[in-house]
């Protein structure tokens, strides 16, 4: 499967999530939905939020121009690569999942919610990280 069928099928095309975007861990945007920005700036922040967790959590990331709040931080199953950080903006969210070599990247509206954004990209981020990815 194509990073893009990943972004257009597993995260927009469920209706979970409102735009996405996968990045490369080293660098650069492997596949995006149409209504997404990701400038270099934010895109070296996300990757600094996996590392710094102390910087996210003073003054949150930027996802397309739009600040999210650190809500948190956590490692989820056997891999402790698979990194979910959370983020709020009033009642819209997003979730970032850090693998291996990617970076999952979505942002919410509501009536979607933490819950169900959060579980998908972080069920997409175990099955990528199951890949080597």
């Amino acid at each position: 499967m194509s990073w893009q069928a990943y972004v257009d099928n597993n995260l927009v095309g469920t209706k979970k999530v409102t735009q996405a975007a996968i990045l490369g861990k080293a660098g650069g945007v492997w596949a995006k939905s149409s209504d997404i920005t990701i400038s270099a700036e934010e895109q070296k922040a996300i990757t600094a939020a996996f590392t710094n967790k102390a910087a996210v959590q003073a003054s949150g990331f930027r996802i397309a121009n739009q600040k999210y709040f650190f809500l948190s931080s956590d490692t989820y199953g056997d891999d402790p690569d698979l990194i979910v950080v959370q983020g709020k903006k009033q009642t819209d969210g997003a979730v970032l999942a850090q693998t291996k070599q990617a970076i999952l990247v979505v942002t919410y509206i509501y009536p979607q919610t933490a819950q169900d954004a959060g579980l998908l990209v972080t069920n997409l981020g175990a099955y990528l990280a199951s890949q080597r990815y």
